[in-house]
């Protein structure tokens, strides 16, 4: 019998963060930018996760500057990330779909798993692997990792500061603690 766990934004956390680099980097921020809203779902077969699937759908617009750093400096974080980096009128959702999750058993309920599939972003679609602990409860489960993505593979611009003494780094760094309810049926 297949099991399926709907994500739960509300008791999950999900973050990206990017770097920033150049001449003046140690006066920039690296800002860790939470992700509020998402949905999606884990599905699997039955015994363990192969042959299961993953999705996620994130709304680029939820995006928000999560640092303890000043008003002025937060607000202008947000706004350069939503209109010239995400441009998320242009753009409004961000997708994963996995192709194939492979897994290994660390423990009863407990795996190591990867997630291989094709990550939607910007307007390019990539494939992309996502590692992730998963731990399935008795109505629930969690999903605990991260990954790395690069900008420029999703033809988005890294933006600048200080008149180019500030370049943000062209990786991203993503890390998560998610949390799915299982749903009856």
């Amino acid at each position: 019998m297949a099991l399926r766990f709907r994500l739960d934004p509300r008791s999950s956390r999900f973050t990206v963060q990017a770097f920033a680099s150049g001449m003046l980097s140690a006066f920039a921020h690296n800002p860790v930018i939470a992700i509020r809203d998402f949905n999606g779902e884990l599905v699997l077969p039955g015994d363990g996760l192969a042959g299961g699937s993953f999705t996620l759908k994130v709304h680029p617009a939820s995006l928000e500057v999560s640092d303890n750093i000043r008003q002025k400096d937060r607000l202008e974080i947000d706004r350069v990330m939503r209109a010239e980096v995400l441009e998320i009128d242009k753009f409004r959702d961000i997708r994963f779909a996995s192709q194939s999750i492979e897994a290994d058993s660390v423990a009863e309920n407990w795996y190591r798993a990867k997630f291989k599939g094709d990550l939607q972003l910007h307007g390019v679609t990539r494939p992309t692997e996502i590692d992730a602990q998963v731990t399935l409860l008795e109505d629930s489960m969690r999903l605990g990792g991260g990954f790395s993505i690069r900008q420029t593979d999703f033809r988005i611009k890294r933006t600048s500061a200080a008149g180019g003494m500030i370049v943000a780094k062209d990786d991203l760094k993503f890390t998560f603690d998610i949390v799915g309810k299982k749903e009856a049926g």
